[in-house]
C-alpha cells in the first residue's frame, strides 16, 4: 500500500512555520542571548531599536539584572516607565527599585540632557499600565499617550543617547515617581526609605507622587513623609487609625491640598468630654472647609466620627460634586442631620449607600424614605446593618425599595425584623432584575432565648419558605441568606441554610 502524502494545506502551513518563525519567540531568544553577557547588553542599549526596549526590560527584570535595569532607565525611550506593572504582590523588589532610582539619579545629575532622553515618569504603582508590557505602545492606538515613543519607524536604530554626535539640550525641570504609599507604625519600607533619600538629594528635581495613600499611624515621621508628597497627585486616601483632635489638626491642612482626591476613608475621631464648645466649633469649621477644595470627590466614607452629630449639614454644604459612594457608619446622627442628608443635592446620583451602625430608632422614617427616593434611580448597593430598624420602619420604605431599579445588593442584618416583613420585602423586590444578593437578619421568631441564640430548626423553616417563594415567583437565582453577630468576638455567623460559624464556635 502506497504511503499517504500529507494534505497540501497542512504541508504548506508547516513549510510557512519553518520559514517564518514566531516573531515573539525570536525577540525572546534575542533578549536571552543579550543578557547572557550583561556588559554587552549594556553596550548595545544606545543602538537598540525602540521596540525592543520593553521585551528586553521584562527579561532583565525577570532575571533581576540590576545593572542592566539601571542603564535601561537612563536610556528609556518612552516618557513613562511603568515598572510597578511588572511587580507581584507579596514579593520584594527592593534591589530592582533601587537600581531604577539610581538610574533616575544619574539622569538628574547630568548638566545637559541628550536629545533622545524622554523619561519623565517612573511609575512604581502595581497593576498600572499592564498592557504596555504585552503590546508595544506604538501598535495600540488606545495606549496611554505617556507611553508612546516619538514618531519612529519600526526596527530603526535609535540615535545615541550620549556622545559627541548627540544633540544636547537643557534638562527638564523635574521628573516624577509614582508609588502607592502605606504609612504605618515602625520603620518605613526599605524601598520607600531609599526613595525618600533620593528625593531629598535631588530636591526640586524629583517629585514624589502618590495615587493611593493609606495611613494607619499618625507618627511624626509619617507627617514628615507626607510633606514630601505632591498632594494633588493623591486620588485615593484611607486614614484608618484613632485620632485625637490635636493630631488630626496637624493632618487636616494637608487634606485640603488634595485637589484630585476621588476617594476618602476617614475613621475614629474621638472628642474629649473636656473640650469647650468654642474649640469644637473651630475644629469643625477647619475640618469641613477642607472639602471645598475636593472638587473631584466621588466616594466618601466616615466611620466613627464623633464630630458629625449636629454638624453633618455643614460638611454636606462643602461638598462640590455629587457622590457615587457615601458611607456614614458607627456615628451618632440627629434627625436634623438625616433630614439634611436626604435633602442635599450630592446624593441624587448615589450608587452605594451605607448607614451601618447609625441608630435610626430615635428618628422618624421620613428622612430615610426621602433619601432612598432621591437615590432610587442609581442606587446599586444598600447597607442598613444594625440601625435598629423595626417592622414599621422597614415597611415604610418597601415601596421605595421596589423602585430602586439598579439595586444589586441589599443588607440589613442586626435589625429586629419579623418573618412577615421579610416575606413582604421579597414580594416588593422580586421585580428588580438586577438584584442578586439579600443579606437579612435572623427574624425575631427564630430566637429561642434571651441570649440571642437562634433556633436552628425554625431558622431552617424560614430559609425553606423564602426559597420556595423565590421559586414560585420565578427568581430562584437570587441569593437570600441571613447572619447574626457573635456576642464574644463580633464576627458574623452566616446561615444559608446551614450555619457558617465564627472561630469562637469552631474552637469549641
Amino acid at each position: 500500500m502506497r504511503p499517504r502524502l500529507p494534505r497540501q494545506e497542512n504541508f504548506q502551513s508547516r513549510v510557512i512555520r519553518m520559514t517564518f518563525p514566531d516573531p515573539d519567540r525570536l525577540v525572546a531568544l534575542a533578549c536571552q542571548s543579550l543578557l547572557r553577557d550583561e556588559a554587552r547588553a549594556i553596550a548595545t542599549l544606545e543602538f537598540l531599536p525602540v521596540e525592543l526596549f520593553p521585551p528586553l526590560f521584562v527579561a532583565a527584570f525577570a532575571r533581576r539584572h540590576s545593572k542592566t535595569l539601571k542603564m535601561m532607565v537612563q536610556a528609556w525611550p518612552f516618557p513613562c516607565l511603568p515598572l510597578g506593572g511588572l511587580m507581584k504582590e507579596q514579593q520584594s523588589y527592593h534591589e530592582i527599585i533601587q537600581a531604577a532610582l539610581d538610574g533616575l539619579g544619574v539622569l538628574l545629575s547630568q548638566k545637559v540632557r541628550p536629545r533622545r532622553w524622554k523619561l519623565q515618569v517612573l511609575d512604581l504603582q502595581k497593576n498600572a499600565h499592564q498592557d504596555f508590557w504585552t503590546v508595544w505602545s506604538g501598535t495600540k492606538s488606545s495606549m496611554c499617550s505617556l507611553l508612546e515613543p516619538e514618531q519612529a519607524q519600526p526596527m530603526k536604530k535609535r540615535q545615541k543617547v550620549d556622545g559627541s554626535g548627540a544633540r544636547l539640550k537643557p534638562p527638564s525641570a523635574s521628573m516624577e515617581v509614582f508609588i502607592d504609599l502605606y504609612l504605618k507604625e515602625g520603620t518605613p519600607d526599605k524601598s520607600v526609605t531609599y526613595l525618600i533619600k533620593i528625593i531629598r538629594q535631588k530636591r526640586g528635581l524629583l517629585h514624589l507622587c502618590c495615587g493611593k495613600l493609606k495611613i494607619s499611624s499618625v507618627l511624626m515621621q509619617n507627617i514628615r513623609i507626607l510633606k514630601m508628597v505632591q498632594l494633588d497627585s493623591i486620588q485615593d486616601l484611607e486614614v484608618n487609625c484613632t485620632w485625637k483632635l490635636s493630631n488630626l489638626q496637624k493632618f487636616i491642612p494637608y487634606l485640603g491640598q488634595m485637589g484630585n482626591l476621588q476617594r476618602l476613608f476617614l475613621s475614629h475621631v474621638h472628642v474629649s468630654s473636656r473640650i469647650t464648645l468654642e474649640r469644637e466649633e473651630q475644629f469643625v469649621n477647619q475640618f469641613t472647609s477642607q472639602f471645598l477644595s475636593l472638587c473631584h470627590l466621588q466616594e466618601l466614607s466616615l466611620d466613627g466620627i464623633a464630630l458629625l452629630e449636629g454638624h453633618l449639614d455643614q460638611l454636606l454644604r462643602c461638598l462640590k460634586t455629587p457622590l457615587e459612594t457615601l458611607a456614614i457608619t458607627n456615628c451618632l446622627l440627629s434627625e436634623r442631620d438625616l433630614m439634611h442628608l436626604s435633602q442635599t443635592l450630592n446624593v441624587s446620583q448615589l450608587k452605594d449607600l451605607s448607614l451601618t451602625g447609625v441608630s435610626l430608632t430615635i428618628v422618624s422614617s421620613e428622612p430615610l424614605q426621602v433619601l432612598l427616593e432621591r437615590a432610587s434611580a442609581t442606587l446599586q448597593d444598600l447597607d442598613l446593618d444594625e440601625c435598629g430598624i423595626m417592622d414599621h420602619d422597614f415597611t415604610a420604605i418597601l415601596p421605595i425599595l421596589s423602585r430602586c431599579s439598579q439595586l444589586t445588593t441589599l443588607s440589613f442584618c442586626g435589625n429586629p425584623i419579623s418573618v412577615a416583613v421579610l416575606e413582604d420585602l421579597l414580594r416588593h423586590t422580586i421585580g428588580l432584575s438586577n438584584l442578586s444578593h439579600v443579606l437579612y437578619p435572623i427574624p425575631l421568631e427564630s430566637y429561642q432565648d434571651v441570649n440571642g441564640n437562634p433556633h436552628m430548626g425554625i431558622l431552617a423553616q424560614v430559609h425553606a419558605r423564602l426559597r420556595q417563594m423565590l421559586q414560585e415567583l420565578g427568581r430562584p437565582g437570587i441569593t437570600w441568606f441571613s447572619a447574626s453577630r457573635c456576642a464574644d468576638c463580633g464576627d458574623r455567623t452566616f446561615y444559608n441554610p446551614d450555619p457558617i460559624l465564627c472561630l469562637c464556635f469552631m474552637s469549641l
